[in-house]
């Protein structure tokens, strides 16, 4: 049981070693694609990203994801330098590149572009942006369900960092991660400003407390598209679920937890500080929603 676990952990893939990746509208092999050590991204996290699942040929919630691209870009004042059918284009040439029809997962990456010198005024960044398209063939595999533990990091106020951002900087949740890897656990679960049960390190939460799915108010978690796409299809089904705040208590009382992110979809969650939750296994409420998320994509995001 002492085996590292990760919400992103995927089956071997022998294709990733031969991938191609996309820099600034040139494909390089894996071990040719490089950036500056002057780059913004690299010398201080200045970016934003989007994560995007490919299933049979067809980028899930496509539009969802470049929406929150564009206004992450425009939030941080980044000219991405390609419009949407850009990117777009950007994303089919390096699936195209890699042979990829499902099971693929690409992580879109904009940072403000190299800088003149090693400081962090954004007037110093004169060549850029940078983009990077990485995709690789990723199967979403778990020998068992995630164990948390509760972590004193937390999901900040937006005036410090805004936890909807999707950006470089995230050495946060590093250290978050890091503090649950030291107690025991998978990965950490985050409070928010007021002590009530958050998201973890890398995805948002959910719980099950009798047939009903609770998540926190979105006040201060990630502005996560699996997770408005969860709540939109217990809506659908008439399955009650409430954005709401919850304690450790109510956590530790659930009937069942799980994540959700667009790599992982829903993941289920066993412990969390110790407690089983549940059976320790997935739950059926969680396992119906996961029905129900991949008749969604199937349907090309029509509920």
């Amino acid at each position: 049981m002492n085996e590292t676990v990760t919400t992103h952990q995927s089956e071997d893939d022998p294709r990733n070693a031969d991938i191609r990746i996309w820099i600034d509208g040139t494909l390089h092999d894996r071990d040719a694609a490089r950036v500056s050590v002057f780059d913004s991204g690299f010398m201080l996290g200045d970016g934003i990203w989007e994560g995007l699942r490919l299933y049979d040929g067809r980028w899930a919630f496509l539009d969802d994801h470049l929406d929150r691209l564009f206004e992450a870009a425009r939030a941080v004042d980044i000219d991405i330098g390609l419009d949407r059918d850009g990117v777009i284009s950007a994303l089919e040439e390096t699936r195209a590149a890699n042979r990829m029809e499902t099971d693929a997962h690409a992580r879109l990456m904009v940072t403000r572009g190299v800088k003149a010198r090693p400081f962090q005024h954004p007037a110093l960044s004169q060549q850029g942006p940078t983009v990077v398209i990485l995709m690789e063939h990723s199967v979403p595999r778990l020998p068992r369900p995630i164990r948390l533990a509760t972590v004193p990091h937390i999901r900040g106020l937006p005036m410090t960092q805004d936890p909807k951002l999707n950006s470089h900087s995230k050495l946060n949740c590093i250290l978050a991660c890091i503090a649950a890897e030291k107690a025991g656990a998978d990965e950490a679960l985050m409070l928010d400003i007021h002590g009530f049960v958050n998201t973890t390190n890398a995805c948002n939460f959910f719980i099950v407390r009798r047939g009903e799915v609770w998540t926190s108010t979105g006040d201060y978690c990630m502005n996560g598209i699996t997770r408005a796409k969860v709540i939109e299809v217990c809506r659908a089904a008439g399955i009650p679920v409430r954005e709401k705040n919850f304690s450790l208590v109510e956590t530790y009382g659930a009937d069942e937890a799980f994540l959700t992110g667009t790599f992982g979809a829903q993941t289920p969650v066993s412990e969390i500080d110790g407690r089983t939750i549940g059976t320790g296994e997935i739950g059926p409420l969680t396992t119906r929603i996961r029905e129900l998320y991949k008749d969604l994509v199937a349907s090309g995001g029509r509920a």
